[in-house]
């Protein structure tokens, strides 16, 4: 797999984050950086819909992001670590898993997780959970609060890794080993995620997309916005139209690669993810 960005590449992907500058590597301009990831590169899986799941390999997902796609946790933090890298910070990739379990110390190899360090300091960074964290987290035990959403960060009780928590999430635990990974470490687990007829991403059609103050959250043709202190508002997609003109529009994913074999194919599995109650 790839070792870096070209120059051009690293100003394509920041072009897509609509960042002009970054500036020198620091805290500030570290959540600068995942604010605008979270915001502008969703969390989806149509390609894997589509039954051509994209690889891994960051330079890959770069070279997506920069036309217009999305991806999930391999794709997103594994090309959100490049850039990083290449932007001049010291950037540590885990293996992480996420689990349904609050109580849960298991980590199932199913997440790619970060930790960067900027200006002396360690932080939890992730583009990739979808309704996860806004911003870094400090890479210390305690309570933190983004946009009116509560997060914890404490270690494993093995002392060999951290648990984050997210209770109000689909999927409140993520657990990640401190020990450096690399990306053939996932590459594994992509496959069946990928590819396994049980796995959630080839069953549902989703897209997430974070911002200051909630997400947006598509599942098969339910849109669901979700704000700290005022709920969640759903409403039904009631035809294609609607359906592309929100991924586009709501979650900023370029349509341009998709033909009307295409469209008519993820519209179906949309509406098939509704009739299936989008397990």
């Amino acid at each position: 797999m790839t070792s870096g960005l070209s120059p051009d590449l690293v100003g394509a992907y920041l072009r897509r984050l609509r960042v002009d500058a970054p500036g020198p590597p620091g805290a500030d301009a570290l959540f600068a950086l995942q604010r605008a990831h979270v915001e502008r590169v969703p969390y989806e899986n149509l390609d894997i819909q589509l039954g051509r799941a994209p690889g891994i390999d960051p330079e890959l997902s770069a070279r997506r992001f920069a036309a217009g796609r999305g991806g999930y946790c391999f794709h997103l933090n594994g090309a959100f670590a490049l850039l990083l890298e290449a932007l001049g910070y010291e950037v540590t990739r885990h293996v992480g898993g996420v689990s349904d379990d609050l109580a849960s110390q298991q980590i199932s190899g199913n997440h790619l997780a970060l930790s960067v360090r900027a200006q002396g300091a360690a932080y939890f960074v992730d583009t990739g959970l979808g309704d996860g964290p806004y911003e870094p987290v400090p890479l210390r035990e305690g309570g933190y609060r983004q946009g009116g959403f509560d997060y914890t960060l404490t270690p494993l009780d093995d002392g060999l890794g951290w648990s984050f928590a997210n209770a109000g999430g689909p999927f409140p635990v993520m657990n990640f080993r401190s020990a450096p990974a690399t990306m053939a470490d996932f590459a594994a687990e992509h496959l069946r995620l990928s590819t396994a007829p049980d796995s959630g991403f080839v069953r549902t059609l989703a897209a997430l997309r974070r911002d200051a103050t909630g997400m947006d959250v598509l599942r098969g043709r339910t849109l669901s916005r979700v704000e700290s202190g005022a709920g969640t508002s759903k409403r039904e997609l009631g035809s294609p139209e609607e359906f592309f003109g929100v991924l586009a529009d709501v979650f900023g994913r370029e349509l341009d690669d998709l033909d009307a074999a295409d469209r008519a194919a993820l519209w179906a599995r949309a509406t098939d993810a509704g009739a299936r109650g989008q397990t």
